[in-house]
């Protein structure tokens, strides 16, 4: 069950959601607020999963109330102007209604809130430490399961990461540094401050060149002993 709060300065638009929540058996309606700083002292006071946001209010907008948040429950926004989307996706909104909001559409954002929800709770109840085959990664609006037998390499460029698989890439908002702390598999290697790779992928080595399918990756020097130690390990055969 998701707590959800309607935030609007409306009362026939508050009341128009509030009739939709209440056909949805996964969706508990725990209060309705005029405007967001009366879902702040809300908040304060109760569980919250998910609001159903406005954006133009008196007092604050809903766009202001997510810039000054921390860490706020999942949001899906209501408004009647489109313009908005950009700047809320940018907030790292679920979704943005547009209104009238059918019950159709509600519905279809609603069951994505129950299914991140679901997402969030299967991390946060992962008590002790445990071999995950897979994770997933936000590229733009979707998220996408990558399965790290499926990783061939990753490719750092600043505050962002391609992650290539044999499935195809994607590009996500990671710093390799971070991404190379979690992936504390020796399945992967660092071999440039650019690049990590999949052992197992590696087809062959040339000077500071490493080939993984169609791939040319560069190896840095610092990297190359522990490269070529972890990559041959006790399969070289010599004379």
């Amino acid at each position: 069950m998701l707590n959800c709060v309607i935030v609007d300065d409306e009362p026939l638009a508050r009341e128009g959601l509030a009739s939709y929540v209440r056909e949805v058996d996964f969706l508990q309606l725990t209060g309705t607020c005029e405007n967001p700083l009366a879902l702040i002292t809300l908040l304060d006071k109760q569980s919250v999963d998910l609001i159903l946001l406005d954006i133009q209010m008196p007092k604050m907008s809903g766009i202001d109330f997510l810039k000054i948040i921390q860490k706020p429950p999942m949001v899906i926004i209501t408004t009647a102007y489109p313009s908005f989307a950009l700047e809320g996706f940018q907030l790292n909104v679920l979704d943005y209604l547009l209104k009238p909001i059918t019950f159709d559409r509600f519905f279809k954002s609603a069951n994505k809130a129950k299914d991140y929800h679901r997402l969030l709770n299967q991390s946060a109840s992962s008590a002790t430490p445990k071999t995950e085959d897979y994770v997933f990664i936000k590229c733009g609006n979707k998220y996408e399961k990558i399965l790290f037998e499926d990783i061939l390499f990753i490719e750092g460029m600043q505050n962002y990461v391609t992650i290539f698989t044999t499935k195809g890439k994607y590009m996500t908002l990671l710093n390799l540094k971070n991404l190379e702390q979690n992936l504390t598999s020796p399945a992967f290697i660092r071999v440039h401050k650019s690049y990590l790779v999949a052992v197992d992928k590696i087809d062959g080595i040339e000077g500071n060149e490493l080939f993984i399918q169609t791939y040319r990756i560069p190896m840095s020097r610092n990297y190359r002993d522990q490269v070529m130690a972890s990559v041959l390990n006790d399969k070289l055969w010599k004379k």
